[in-house]
C-alpha cells in the first residue's frame, strides 16, 4: 500500500496518494504503535506529500512530530532522524524562514559529515541547503565559501561530467547574480550550459533553464555597458 501511494506521488497523482497515505499511518499506529520506526516513515511521507502539495504549515507539523519521536526512538545520530531534521529544515525554507532554517541544515550537516564523511552525497547536498539559506540571508561570503567546497567536491568524486557538477556550478553561478558579478555570472553560466548539453543533452528541462538564465542575463549586461 505504501510503495504504490509513493508511486502516484511521484507520478504527481497527489490526490490518490493521499488517503492512501493516511489509511497507512493510521493502520500502522494501530497495529505497530505511534512510534515504530514503520509508523515514522508513514508519517514522513505523508508530510512530503503536504509540502509538494503546497501545504507548508501541515507538513511543518507531521515533520516535527517525526523528528522529535525520531530523536528519542532511535537517536539524534541515526540516518533516519537526520533525515527528518533535514526535511523540517526544507519546509521551513519553502515557507522563506531562513532563519529558523539555518540551525537545522547546521545540524544536519555537522551529523552527516560526523556518519558518513564529507565526501558523501548526502553531506553535499546538505552543504547546498545551507548555501541556499545563507544566500537568501545575503551572508554572501560564507554561502561562496560552501558553493566553492561543494562544487570542488562533487568534481573530485563524481566528476565533471555527473548531473550534480553542473548543479553545483549553476548554483554558485546564481549566488554571484545575486551578488552583480557579471563576469564571474556569466562565465560560470556558460560552463553549467556546456555541461548540461554534454550530460543531459539540449531539450533537458535543467539544459534549457541554464539557456534562459544566461538570456536574461545578456540584456543585463547590454544595459550596464550602455
Amino acid at each position: 500500500m505504501n510503495d504504490f501511494a509513493l508511486l502516484l506521488l511521484y507520478q504527481i497523482k497527489y490526490d490518490e496518494a493521499n488517503p492512501i497515505f493516511e489509511q497507512t499511518l493510521a493502520l500502522r499506529e494501530k497495529v505497530l504503535g505511534k512510534k515504530h520506526p514503520d509508523t515514522l516513515t508513514s508519517m514522513s511521507n505523508l508530510s512530503l506529500l503536504l509540502m509538494r502539495q503546497g501545504k507548508y504549515k501541515e507538513a511543518e507539523s507531521i515533520y516535527e512530530r517525526t523528528l522529535a519521536l525520531r530523536e528519542k526512538v532511535l537517536g539524534k545520530e541515526h540516518p533516519d532522524t537526520i533525515l527528518s531534521m533535514n526535511n523540517l529544515g526544507g519546509v521551513i525554507c519553502r515557507q522563506k524562514r531562513y532563519i529558523e532554517a539555518e540551525p537545522l541544515f547546521r545540524q544536519t550537516l555537522t551529523h552527516r559529515k560526523a556518519i558518513s564523511g564529507e565526501e558523501h552525497p548526502n553531506t553535499l547536498t546538505c552543504m547546498n541547503n545551507l548555501a541556499l539559506v545563507l544566500k537568501n540571508q545575503r551572508k554572501y561570503d560564507e554561502a561562496e565559501s560552501i558553493y566553492r567546497q561543494t562544487l570542488t567536491l562533487r568534481e573530485r568524486v563524481s566528476g565533471r561530467e555527473h548531473p550534480d557538477t553542473p548543479t553545483s556550478m549553476n548554483n554558485l553561478a546564481g549566488l554571484y547574480q545575486f551578488q552583480g558579478k557579471t563576469d564571474e555570472t556569466k562565465s560560470l553560466f556558460q560552463k553549467t550550459l556546456a555541461l548540461r548539453e554534454t550530460v543531459l543533452g539540449k531539450e533537458h528541462p535543467d539544459t534549457l533553464t541554464t539557456v534562459k538564465d544566461l538570456a536574461t542575463l545578456i540584456p543585463t549586461q547590454s544595459q550596464s555597458s550602455g
